[in-house]
């Protein structure tokens, strides 16, 4: 009779040690079967966040800009008639620019007699409403570098005909200027085409230009000094009721406003170079100041 030997207990530890090892190890990928199985690329990764590479400008990381808005000043910014939005050159420039920088813009709506001193208080980070640089403005808050320069025009109805110069304007009494005050076309009626007096009782102040508009329309006053950009849209949008007689009175360029140092002052005209150097404002005002019909 042969004898039957018992494994060891190392031979039995080794067995179970090969059989926890086995259960441990993963599941084995079968080799692909198929030409297009073999061609299968691996799923990219998701590509990481880059900065603008073309100009190279700041990354403002997703940063929420609160702009306030005034909506009365056509084509800069306005309603739109046809659909009831706020739309214009400022809102596009400034999407323009929050897409170059990384950032996000909140619209906020304020009258213009109280922009200037909300930015100033720091109640918003950025204004615009064809803002006028000036040196006395610049005393209370910042400006950009100019993004667009305009001149001053006289606005009348369609049928005027008593003058074409501020001189013929100012030597008629009877005569009356349509402003809203704290603009530079208040200032320049005054002291540009009438007597320095800001009491004169020929300048009529309205709450916002566009009702100045409205007035010069309706009959009210004589006059409404503009820029040629407001100028345009607002004959585009009344052809038959307004025109611009004589020639400029006086240039000016408009800037956006900040609270004094504030950081967006340096990225925001770095991206306006760069819309000036690639066409982006050429586009905006061939857009608003001659293919925006307000009346489609």
């Amino acid at each position: 009779m042969f004898k039957v030997q018992r494994p060891s207990l190392w031979l039995a530890l080794l067995f179970l040690l090969s059989l926890a090892v086995s259960a441990c190890a993963p599941a084995a990928v079968p080799a692909p079967t198929t030409e297009a199985e073999i061609a299968q690329p691996e799923a990219p990764a998701a590509p990481a966040k880059r900065p603008n590479v073309v100009y190279a400008l700041p990354d403002l990381g997703g940063r929420v800009v609160r702009a306030a808005v005034a909506n009365d000043y056509t084509p800069l910014q306005f309603i739109d008639p046809a659909t009831g939005e706020a739309v214009g050159w400022e809102y596009d420039a400034m999407d323009e620019i929050c897409a170059r920088l990384n950032c996000v813009v909140e619209w906020n709506t304020v009258s213009w007699d109280a922009m200037i001193a909300a930015i100033s208080a720091g109640q918003f980070d950025i204004g615009m409403d064809g803002i006028t640089i000036t040196a006395e403005r610049a005393q209370q808050v910042d400006f950009s570098r100019p993004y667009m320069t305009s001149q001053q025009f006289m606005l009348v109805r369609v049928e005027e005909d008593r003058f074409t110069t501020p001189e013929e304007f100012a030597a008629n009494s009877e005569l009356l200027i349509g402003a809203q005050p704290g603009t530079t076309g208040f200032y320049t009626a005054v002291y540009d085409i009438l007597d320095g007096d800001e009491a004169n009782p020929r300048i009529k102040l309205f709450e916002t230009f566009g009702a100045s508009v409205q007035a010069l329309i309706a009959g009210d006053v004589d006059m409404v000094l503009v820029d040629a950009a407001s100028g345009r849209g607002y004959i585009g949008a009344n052809p038959e009721k307004l025109k611009i007689v004589g020639e400029a009175i006086k240039s000016e360029e408009f800037g956006f406003i900040y609270p004094k140092g504030s950081d967006l002052v340096a990225p925001i005209d770095a991206a306006l170079e760069t819309m000036l150097q690639d066409g982006f404002i050429e586009h905006l005002n061939t857009k608003w100041f001659f293919f925006y019909d307000p009346n489609r």
